[in-house]
């Protein structure tokens, strides 16, 4: 021992090993690959730390890897341009090809590439001339007389919506009942304000034009009808690829004959599709550009917004995580924002259930991004700002997850829509039977006093049959209508879909629409207005979903959330009610077949018609020559043979040869089949 010259112990830091084993070999090469020896407390020996960089400098030059890896660490920029500009000219390219073989087939792919340029350049644009631009259009003036510039805009405004109305309804005056109930829902939730002389009419005169002005785009515009048309068919595609998977698990027989194994495997693989496009920042970057157009329009904060256009592809009880960390500070104004925003819109995953069940998909689409303003605006009416808020020129930032790859994202994904799915099971099972109880007891009870046929339903068509026709539908559908509107209310909106899609596979069967006082199906209009009407999470039922979701992130706040709930559940539910008279009818209003053999132009005799009513209403489309439909051989009925065989029995005039009556005779019952 005496031999050993003694030695002072270097000391150990734990902090390496906190964090995992200590690569040594790693760390020798990385101090390698900078021309140096590893540091440590020998260093303090300067004799040997002098020739320690010359000696391993000459080795390093031997190793060819450790070379290729520095050069590669330098140009990482340099090669990261190169391989985007590589994919770039080879999807270029492509699309060259693809539009040169066919470009009515590459239309989609051209449309989708010339909007992300736009993006892009707007994008660099901001980049490099967004501050002179900001100086540029910065008001300059006195401010009385920015005051009265706004106040012309929005007289010129008015005046041109009171011509439009004027010209636009002299043809269908009929489309102004529509319009009364947009004022009807408007003077209503105004009584019901919180604060009427704080009412920001900026705000809700914005929200509503810029609900309009989407409803324009996808009514009225063909190329905005055509697009969201497309964008429909492509999402019940997509879709169909569920079947692959729950076939496999489940077996084809189960998938196609059992709701459950029918619909809701959609919700699990819609949940992990929008997972993995949060991963990749996809839908962050729609939600920021969604939410920018209408902060900048309507002057709300950018907590409430940003909840609120996010509303329009996730839940309620998700939208607010991408502001919780603000949610603490928020004030109650905003706070009733995000509580509306999340009753008047629906889950992007439900949005693909209901469109299973046969919804039009145009109708869903156009509900979820029209709702989003009008939220945002009817929210502000009732519950307008008072309190200064912490947000108004904060930026808010997004998050991106806790996935570490796409792999995970798709995974925690669908991992997270088991519960969902869960959940709307469990809801299915308890609501229908306590609806089937209910009648049982209303029916029961009716029998005592000679009132046949008492039902919750039957209620609802009664009382909610007002507010069915403010929407614009046509009185003898209002009670169909009001029934599946008492049954969205006071149980929930997946069950009123499931009613309506009965509801339009018998009208495409062509059933008959009376069997004795009972309508067996509604108009394509009142159907359309009824989607509309029915798309949002406002229900009784959501009021605890909302309560227990909002406390879970920000528990201090409790009280706070129950006592704005039940307002901002009113409010969802009265946006999806404006939404649909906005709307009123978004379809064509003229029969369209199948067989193209059957269009002809309008002056071809005899044609149908749909009653046309509802704001944003107009006609497109093609006819059906009811005559050469019937004199062809029939296999089985539809809508369009009921419509024109019910012209053929209600025909004076002998149009309608003996062999289209004998056609029309082999489905339906009439007097002069006899």
């Amino acid at each position: 021992m005496e031999n050993y010259p003694s030695r002072r112990r270097e000391s150990i830091s734990l902090t390496p090993v906190a964090q995992g084993l200590e690569n040594m070999g790693a760390e020798f090469l990385e101090s390698l690959e900078e021309g140096q020896l590893p540091r440590s407390n020998s260093e303090m020996r300067g004799s040997r730390s002098e020739a320690g960089p010359k000696t391993f400098s000459r080795w390093r030059k031997l190793q060819p890897a450790l070379r290729a890896r520095s050069f590669c660490r330098k140009h990482t920029q340099l090669f990261r341009w190169i391989g985007t500009g590589l994919l770039c000219t080879g999807f270029a390219g492509f699309l060259l090809v693809a539009c040169l073989l066919d470009f009515q087939r590459a239309l989609a792919l051209f449309v989708l590439t010339c909007v992300v340029l736009v993006f892009l350049g707007h994008q660099l644009l901001k980049r490099l001339l967004g501050p002179k631009l900001r100086r540029f259009l910065k008001p300059q003036g006195h401010p009385r007389l920015r005051l009265w510039f706004k106040r012309a805009l929005a007289l010129a405004a008015f005046l041109g919506l009171v011509l439009w109305l004027s010209l636009d309804t002299s043809q269908r005056p009929e489309q102004l009942v529509s319009f009364a109930g947009i004022c009807v829902f408007i003077v209503l939730l105004f009584a019901c304000s919180k604060h009427h002389c704080a009412v920001s009419w900026r705000a809700v005169s914005w929200g509503l034009g810029l609900q309009f002005v989407l409803g324009l785009l996808v009514i009225r515009t063909e190329p905005g009808f055509i697009a969201f048309q497309w964008l429909g068919e492509q999402i019940r595609t997509f879709l169909s690829y569920t079947e692959a998977g729950s076939s496999f698990v489940f077996g084809d027989v189960l998938v196609k004959d059992v709701f459950a194994f029918q619909i809701l495997p959609i919700i699990i693989f819609f949940s992990c599709v929008i997972s993995v496009l949060y991963h990749v920042g996809l839908m962050q970057w729609v939600i920021l550009k969604i939410a920018w157009l209408m902060q900048v329009t309507m002057g709300t904060t950018a907590t409430e917004t940003l909840s609120v256009a996010g509303n329009i592809f996730v839940s309620q009880t998700e939208a607010p995580l991408l502001i919780r960390p603000y949610l603490a500070d928020m004030t109650l104004s905003e706070i009733h924002v995000v509580m509306t925003g999340g009753y008047a819109t629906i889950a992007g995953s439900l949005l693909g259930a209901y469109i299973s069940f046969g919804i039009d998909a145009t109708s869903l689409i156009a509900a979820s991004v029209m709702a989003a303003p009008c939220a945002l605006a009817l929210s502000k009416l009732v519950y307008p700002e008072v309190e200064e808020s912490k947000f108004v020129r904060e930026e808010v930032k997004l998050t991106y997850g806790d996935a570490q790859n796409l792999i995970e994202a798709a995974s925690t994904g669908a991992a997270i829509s088991v519960k969902v799915v869960a959940n709307i099971a469990a809801n299915l099972i308890a609501f229908l039977a306590v609806l089937a109880f209910i009648n049982a007891a209303l029916f029961w009870l009716g029998d005592m006093v000679d009132i046949q046929g008492l039902s919750f339903q039957l209620i609802c068509s009664y009382i909610l049959r007002p507010v069915a026709f403010l929407m614009g539908v046509a009185w003898e559908d209002c009670p169909v209508v009001a029934e599946l509107l008492g049954i969205k209310l006071f149980l929930n909106e997946f069950v009123a879909y499931q009613e309506l899609s009965k509801y339009k596979q018998r009208r495409l069967a062509g059933v008959e629409e009376w069997v004795g006082a009972r309508k067996q199906w509604i108009s394509v209009r009142a159907e359309v207005l009824t989607t509309f009407a029915l798309c949002g999470f406002a229900n009784f039922s959501s009021i605890g979903i909302m309560l227990g979701g909002l406390t879970s992130m920000v528990p201090q706040r409790k009280s706070d959330f129950s006592q704005i709930v039940l307002r901002a559940l009113f409010t969802g539910a009265c946006v999806s009610l404006v939404n649909a008279c906005m709307a009123g009818e978004c379809r064509p209003g003229r029969l369209r077949m199948w067989n193209p053999d059957f269009l002809v132009s309008p002056e071809a005799l005899p044609t149908h018609r749909f009653p046309t009513t509802g704001i944003l209403y107009v006609p497109r489309g093609a006819e059906v020559n009811c005559m050469s439909l019937l004199n062809m051989t029939l296999s089985s009925s539809s809508f369009e043979v009921y419509q024109c065989c019910r012209d053929a029995f209600q025909s004076i005039n002998p149009e309608f040869s003996p062999e289209a009556l004998q056609n029309c005779c082999r489905f339906y019952n009439h007097t002069i089949c006899a």
